[in-house]
């Protein structure tokens, strides 16, 4: 006799199931043997309107690791295509993931829940379909800390341990991430239709994801032609915002493009620790497509691709089609550098948009990447200098306030450093702005923790190797607050140790 459906008191809406037909597999996940959480959101689950204290731990653990059925979802895996690395593969699809379903809370707000190492679907292509449980902490640690500095992204609702080995090159103890976003559809969702032939699908797909993320288009005259430019404008801003934060994605293929514009799969992903353009953190990114400084050029081509399925829908005739959809990509690098500007004036505390600035940011960065600056720690810094200005007058000596000069024995960069200062001090006056306001507001900008890598494999490495979780609660707590300066917390403010050295991550699965 079947189990009863665990009655989660969610709210489900199974629109993608019920309007999507084509696009995925029904699937449940495989039934953990001892399903353990190891953390849960409790203020996410309230966002969703999960009443997690009207649940057995027990019940929670098994609903959110897949095996289970939940009263009112319909559970699936979602199918899509993608360029992986420049190259396309026109089926890839949730080979170790299910859409659980998607739940309206009580402001009417629709999210997806959505699980990753659940097991074998008809998409693995050979995988196991399991996931090991250091990348499923990592994508906890990581979406969190993307959340909470205000960049826009799929968030963690829970990590669960199933009580069996999954087999990588050794046998590692297996995970499952709950996760949740505003919906899962991707560049490459679009593109398995496309790269089919089926346009009917395309169509049907791009109203559906019309109605349910950008409903202001369907009285547009061209809402095709809209829904690109509104994808453009939703990348070129994630992408500004990760390049502010020093973020390295490092897997951005086309089915890891979200139409929503939110931050999505935490594989080989890192943040910067000394500021490095080309800087590559994954393992199988050899050619550094997905370097720091390549994010944007790729979030455009990637909206390029996206064109590409909606040319059918925009006009019959395939010369106007192409013109319309190239007009709304090529807007994208405008978009982009506006909102990156946008950024760096904000962590700079600059009003004024004109090319005096505009030099004032280009030339820290260029220094910055001469010397190796840590880009988190150095922006930091400069508040502290400026709560140095007296009536106008600002000391000379910064070695006292730039805490990373002490890393640095090359007066070269200490000089650099400073001359750039003194432009950029007279700058902020010249603006009028008070300098109690500028200190607080660059404080409120700059991020003092960030995931800092060695950070991060310390706790995973506890977690994998001894079975101990204190090390990754300690830093998610850190990273909730990732603005809040705490003089206990100064160890997780600081850049890796030189022992570290280069640090590389690995897709996970």
């Amino acid at each position: 006799m079947s189990e009863q459906p665990i009655d989660s008191g969610l709210n489900f809406d199974n629109s993608y199931a019920e309007q999507l037909a084509g696009l995925y597999v029904s699937f449940q996940g495989d039934k953990a043997p001892n399903p353990q959480l190891i953390q849960f959101n409790q203020q996410l689950a309230e966002t969703l309107g999960l009443d997690a204290e009207s649940l057995s731990e027990n019940d929670l653990a098994a609903m959110l690791s897949g095996g289970t059925q939940i009263l009112g979802a319909t559970s699936l895996s979602q199918a899509y295509a993608g360029h992986q690395f420049g190259g396309f593969s026109p089926q890839l699809g949730d080979g170790r993931a299910l859409l659980l379903g998607e739940v309206l809370n009580s402001a009417g707000q629709r999210f997806d829940i959505h699980l990753k190492g659940s097991g074998r679907t008809i998409f693995s292509r050979g995988g196991d379909g399991k996931a090991a449980l250091a990348p499923v902490l990592r994508e906890y640690l990581l979406a969190e800390a993307m959340h909470h500095l205000n960049v826009p992204t799929t968030r963690a609702l829970a990590a669960t341990i199933t009580g069996e080995k999954v087999m990588r090159d050794k046998a590692l103890p297996g995970a499952v991430l709950a996760r949740v976003a505003t919906s899962h559809i991707r560049v490459g969702t679009f593109q398995y239709c496309a790269a089919r032939g089926e346009t009917e699908k395309v169509k049907i797909l791009a109203d559906y994801s019309i109605a349910r993320h950008y409903p202001e288009l369907q009285s547009h005259p061209q809402p095709y032609f809209a829904l690109i430019e509104k994808v453009a404008d939703q990348q070129a801003s994630l992408i500004a915002k990760w390049m502010n934060v020093g973020f390295v994605h490092g897997v951005m293929n086309t089915d890891n493009s979200t139409i929503s514009g939110e931050t999505i799969d935490y594989g080989p992903c890192a943040f910067l620790d000394e500021y490095n353009p080309s800087q590559v953190f994954s393992s199988i990114d050899r050619q550094g497509r997905y370097a720091y400084a390549n994010q944007p050029s790729i979030g455009k081509w990637n909206l390029a691709r996206f064109a590409e399925t909606l040319l059918p829908l925009i006009d019959e005739d395939e010369d106007k089609a192409v013109q319309l959809a190239t007009e709304a990509v090529e807007k994208f690098d405008e978009k982009f550098q506006a909102y990156w500007l946008e950024g760096m004036y904000q962590k700079l505390a600059l009003i004024n948009t004109g090319q005096l600035n505009r030099a004032l940011v280009n030339d820290l960065l260029s220094i910055m990447a001469e010397y190796k600056f840590d880009f988190t720690q150095l922006f930091r810094s400069l508040s502290a200098t400026i709560s140095r200005i007296k009536d106008g007058f600002m000391h000379t000596d910064l070695t006292g306030c730039f805490k990373v000069l002490a890393i640095h024995s090359n007066s070269n960069a200490m000089q650099s450093l400073q001359e750039w200062h003194v432009r950029w001090v007279q700058c902020l006056m010249d603006e009028g702005q008070p300098v109690a306001e500028i200190v607080t507001h660059m404080e409120q900008t700059n991020p003092i923790y960030i995931p800092r890598n060695h950070k991060v494999e310390e706790a995973l490495q506890a977690a994998e190797r001894e079975n101990n979780f204190v090390p990754f609660k300690q830093l998610l707590a850190v990273l909730k607050e990732p603005f809040v300066e705490k003089a206990e917390l100064l160890i997780y403010s600081e850049p890796a140790p030189k022992e570290f050295g280069c640090y590389t991550t690995f897709c996970g699965t």
